[in-house]
């Protein structure tokens, strides 16, 4: 094969990543051998290992020797950090988990948000207010904007079963990602959701997520006195 048309491993990774991100290999499916991916490719096999661990490294796959290449059943996409699912995250706490959506409604995006997803037109989104409850105590407020132009499909789930933090999980590991983390004092729907005194300080992360350069969530998640917060999608 002519050197100009070869892949390298940075194309096999974003090829695989693509297919795992669009669901052609599904959360549990297992990959194709890596001689296979290989052959389709035009490229040597260590060029799709390299590729794989990269993907792995990303927690988008797992894996095993004898056992082949799985895409992860709860993709864990990694920046510094793991992105847990809430429930789980409350339950190797040794806790009760619990959930209530608030709210959920479409709206257009107002200018903050359109501001962290880089956007210069507001658009129709869906906003999903939510608090994850430990032992039926608060433990994270969620107030979510997830772009329903790149994920149509959204709309269909049941957020009153399924929160929206594991519903991405599950189904849109990101590509692109910014986080910021601050405090802030409790007030208004903050301090009521979560039963924080007014002025008390709250630990708070922003998340913001692409799929390429598609959005996919922005999400502000205040974490109740005395809980620690960690990275979600």
């Amino acid at each position: 094969m002519n050197l100009d048309t070869r892949h390298s491993w940075t194309d096999v990774r974003d090829k695989i990543r693509a297919r795992i991100l669009d669901r052609t290999y599904a959360p549990g499916d297992k990959l194709p051998r890596d001689e296979d991916i290989a052959r389709e490719f035009g490229c040597a096999r260590t060029t799709v290992h390299r590729a794989m661990q990269d993907l792995s490294l990303a927690g988008l796959v797992e894996r095993k020797r004898k056992g082949g290449t799985h895409v992860r059943a709860d993709p864990v996409t990694r920046a510094t950090f793991d992105i847990p699912i809430t429930r789980r995250e409350v339950e190797q706490k040794g806790a009760k988990y619990n959930y209530q959506l608030i709210s959920r409604e479409i709206e257009q995006s107002p200018i903050a948000i359109m501001a962290r997803f880089g956007i210069q037109s507001a658009v129709e989104m869906l906003h999903v207010k939510a608090l994850h409850l430990a032992d039926n105590c608060p433990y994270i407020f969620e107030d979510r904007w997830i772009d329903i132009q790149s994920m149509p499909e959204v709309l269909d789930v049941d957020l009153t079963g399924q929160s929206a933090n594991e519903w991405l999980v599950h189904n849109k590991p990101y590509s692109r990602v910014e986080v910021s983390f601050s405090a802030m004092n409790a007030e208004g729907e903050n301090a009521q959701h979560l039963s924080a005194p007014v002025g008390s300080a709250l630990f708070v992360i922003e998340r913001t997520t692409w799929i390429g350069t598609a959005p996919i969530t922005t999400v502000q998640a205040a974490a109740a006195p005395g809980y620690r917060l960690t990275a979600r999608n």
